[in-house]
């Protein structure tokens, strides 16, 4: 039987602006669901694997409506939790072209996630046979009260045996719950409290920097500049840091403008201090996708995180070069899909690993 993958965090709606139509434009919005965890059992499923989601939701239609979004992925939903009290959290996003940036606006203010304590949570049950716990800095940037409840989904996957992954997710609209302390002051603090029950860390060229103070030497993500040859040595001052952690994924994305970034990453693995890039060239060096025409690049880096758990948890991909070139192609392809999800299968993954990257009709 294969364990299943767990991931802990909100779930909202996403209102969307139609096309690229800035929000005080339009008198529509376009409605899904979505949530960094959610999006990362989403990938699992897709591509064969187990995965458990677990949240908590009010007990309204609009909350049954997201269960069925999850539900229809094949996610197993018995552990989330339906509250009397709080809301369904919600974003509002505009998609961003050529020199505009996308944007989004923050709803989440007590939702039930937000307010419901660690203790209401059923642990035990969650991680019985769970083989791995994926969270995210979003969740506990929320709330205090969602802060300590990923400390503690931290803490009882570790006591159950599982390996815990984390994506930094850096959200400075969203750490306000201490108002004595700036943004990256509150992440630094409170992340650190939950990294050392971390295996996995996964990260952007900006996270490094915002929550754990270490930069890419001269990287200038804004510029769309990236030094590669600096990553291996912040995946090394972040294993300096939390020596419990024995994997970094650094994604690399350069931003050229709103619909054109290159697109690519390392892993860095503490046992053989060895960093392996993706995607390579025929000459073993690294050579990014070059991404033209996003169509929707928010849920990207959830993408990333899908592919490269499943592929760590599967036998026949958890090799770190194949791992990550399986993780960097499933998020390449998460650019051209409308939504916060990423409805790529693994054989079309699988088919962008070998090359098949033209968009030709498939018949």
């Amino acid at each position: 039987m294969v364990r299943p993958i767990v991931t802990f965090g909100e779930i909202m709606g996403r209102l969307a602006a139609p096309g690229n139509l800035r929000l005080r434009q339009t008198r529509e919005l376009e409605v899904t669901y979505a949530g960094a965890e959610a999006s990362v059992a989403v990938s699992i499923c897709n591509y064969g694997g187990v995965a458990r989601f677990v949240t908590a939701l009010p007990k309204h239609a609009l909350a049954d409506a997201t269960l069925d979004s999850l539900r229809a992925m094949g996610i197993d939903t018995s552990y989330i939790l339906r509250t009397d009290a709080g809301r369904l959290g919600l974003y509002f996003l505009e998609t961003g072209a050529n020199q505009r940036p996308s944007n989004v606006i923050y709803d989440r203010a007590d939702s039930a996630i937000a307010i419901t304590p660690a203790d209401q949570y059923d642990w035990a049950g969650i991680f019985q046979d769970a083989q791995w716990l994926h969270l995210s800095g979003i969740t506990p940037a929320i709330s205090r009260t969602a802060a300590e409840a990923t400390l503690v989904a931290a803490q009882r996957a570790k006591q159950s045996g599982a390996t815990v992954s984390i994506d930094l997710n850096f959200r400075g609209k969203l750490w306000k719950w201490d108002p004595a302390k700036s943004a990256r002051q509150l992440a630094r603090e409170t992340m650190s409290t939950i990294l050392p029950m971390v295996d996995v860390v996964i990260a952007n060229e900006e996270d490094c920097h915002d929550v754990l103070g270490i930069q890419a030497g001269e990287t200038d993500v804004h510029a769309g500049s990236l030094d590669t040859s600096r990553y291996p040595e912040v995946a090394r001052q972040v294993v300096n840091q939390f020596p419990n952690v024995s994997k970094v994924a650094i994604t690399l994305r350069e931003s050229l403008s709103a619909n054109h970034n290159n697109w690519g990453a390392m892993l860095y693995d503490a046992t053989t201090d060895r960093p392996v890039f993706a995607p390579v060239d025929g000459d073993g060096q690294y050579q990014p996708y070059e991404i033209k025409n996003i169509v929707d690049r928010v849920g990207g880096g959830d993408a990333f995180a899908g592919g490269l758990i499943h592929a760590l948890t599967t036998p026949d991909l958890n090799n770190a070069q194949t791992a990550l070139n399986f993780a960097v192609a499933a998020s390449c392809l998460k650019h051209s899909i409308k939504g916060d999800f990423n409805y790529s299968t693994r054989s079309e993954v699988e088919s962008l690993m070998g090359g098949s990257a033209s968009g030709r009709v498939v018949r």
